[in-house]
């Protein structure tokens, strides 16, 4: 038995670590042949592969799998082939069985512990706090001004700001619109550390709701009227785009904190923006309605945001859980 993996650049753009991380669980498996392509290089396995007419399982990541290469390739029994919009219809009746990678969240983890992490930081102003303490001691000196204090103002070692949702997360109203891989984890972070957690999302079935330890919501119109952290995580599909309506993000009390990390775009973004920036909502967001934000745009670097640029999935955990997912549907060895 010989395995094979070929990968092509189109591949690793999106995901740097995985074919590596592949050969390493397969390297002690028996014979392997490895194959990293150049750019231009857009040949079928079978004419990349030093040695095809040995190959019984194969990883074919943006590299095409023809009918011609079945002849090359007499012993093949096994192949994934991924990012390739070719038919593979085929492959089967040719004897051969085919992987398909699972839609489970091989993300989900990485993208529900940044959502965790930007909350945090929004409840405490951690990003604003830090850039302040690189040029300015004034934010070291908590004495309210006059020496006198005030209700909701600074004292000491209390700098955030009153009017958004601030403080910890114990025990705030937590609502989430997605149970899927991505906001059931979520809603579970946000329970594990004492928050009231509900959850609304018509495409979920009841136990994705047990997982993420909430309330399950039965509309979306209750879910945001008394949102502290209001969190949007459904993917981006022709169902979902723009299911937060306007009339849904003018109902968040005034000081909610929206936390935005699958798409933006599945919000009135038009709404958001203009309720962020007249100092209604607080924003923490990894995605955006336009990428990369331009310099200028007013959302960067405001008292009542905190952003990271699209970096919230694609961790090395993540890249690693794909390949694994995918390799474990192969016959053991």
């Amino acid at each position: 038995m010989s395995s094979a993996i070929v990968v092509h650049p189109d591949f690793e753009a999106h995901w740097p670590l995985a074919a590596d991380h592949a050969h390493a669980c397969w390297r002690n498996q028996g014979p392997i042949e490895f194959v990293r392509l150049e750019p231009e290089d857009r040949r079928p396995v079978a004419e990349v592969l030093p040695y095809p007419n040995a190959v019984t399982r194969l990883l074919a990541l943006a590299v095409p799998l023809t009918k011609a290469c079945l002849t090359a390739m007499p012993t093949l029994k096994e192949a994934a082939v991924t990012d390739t919009p070719q038919n593979l219809d085929w492959l089967e009746s040719s004897g051969v069985r085919r992987i398909k990678h699972l839609s489970e969240g091989f993300w989900g983890q990485s993208v529900a512990e940044c959502a965790l992490a930007l909350t945090l930081c929004g409840l405490r102003r951690i990003p604003q706090l830090h850039h302040a303490a690189l040029t300015d001691l004034s934010v070291w000196e908590y004495a309210p001004e006059g020496g006198i204090g005030r209700p909701g103002k600074r004292a000491h070692q209390y700098c955030d700001d009153s009017r958004f949702t601030g403080g910890t997360l114990e025990g705030k109203r937590v609502r989430v619109v997605g149970a899927g891989n991505i906001g059931s984890r979520y809603a579970s972070f946000a329970k594990t550390l004492g928050a009231d957690v509900a959850a609304w999302d018509p495409f979920a079935t009841e136990p994705c709701f047990h997982r993420a330890g909430s309330r399950r919501e039965f509309h979306l119109e209750r879910l945001v009227q008394d949102a502290e952290i209001f969190a949007p995580m459904l993917p981006l599909t022709d169902s979902t785009e723009g299911i937060v309506t306007a009339a849904h993000i003018d109902a968040l009390p005034q000081g909610c904190l929206v936390v935005l990390v699958t798409r933006a775009n599945i919000c009135d973004m038009n709404a958001v923006r203009r309720r962020v920036l007249a100092d209604e909502l607080a924003l923490a967001a990894d995605v955006f309605d336009v990428e990369p934000l331009p310099l200028d745009d007013p959302l960067l670097g405001r008292h009542n945001v905190v952003h990271t640029p699209h970096i919230a999935g694609r961790t090395r955990q993540a890249n690693e859980q794909w390949v694994e997912m995918l390799l474990r549907q192969f016959m053991p060895v």
